[in-house]
């Protein structure tokens, strides 16, 4: 039984990352492709498909991406957790490396980025930063 389905494909995109794989394959569900969406706009990853496995079940194939033999994701964090929610308002949105990362946030406009959510005014709950 999995509790945190999220940080369980944030850290198996960690993983790949470190071990320069070009794929990675996870679960399928409907907030893990919106997060994919986001780090797909903003350029992290190459983008990713859902597939099913021998057995019959959903599963989302995630294209890395690299530059110059490293990793385009430079750091991945799990913010808010199933155990400590970290929910923000709009002028509360967290800036990651002065601007330079994102922060993904789920808003009641949907799974967006934190500049999309600042010009949407929307705050949320803050899923995860990228760098």
């Amino acid at each position: 039984m999995m509790n945190d389905p999220l940080g369980d494909m944030l850290t198996r995109i960690r993983n790949a990352g470190m071990r320069h794989k070009s794929n990675v394959r996870t679960p399928a569900s409907k907030l893990r492709s919106w997060v994919l969406d986001v780090l797909v706009q903003e350029g992290y990853i190459r983008g990713y498909e859902e597939v099913t496995d021998d057995s019959g079940h959903p599963q989302i194939d995630i294209a890395l991406k690299y530059y110059e033999g490293q990793p385009v994701i430079k750091e991945l964090k799990r913010v808010s957790t199933p155990g400590r929610r970290v929910y923000t308002s709009v002028s509360d949105l967290p800036s990651v490396r002065q601007g330079l990362g994102v922060s993904i946030v789920s808003t009641s406009h949907g799974v967006m980025s934190d500049q999309a959510a600042r010009s949407a005014n929307v705050g949320g709950e803050v899923l995860c930063t990228v760098f």
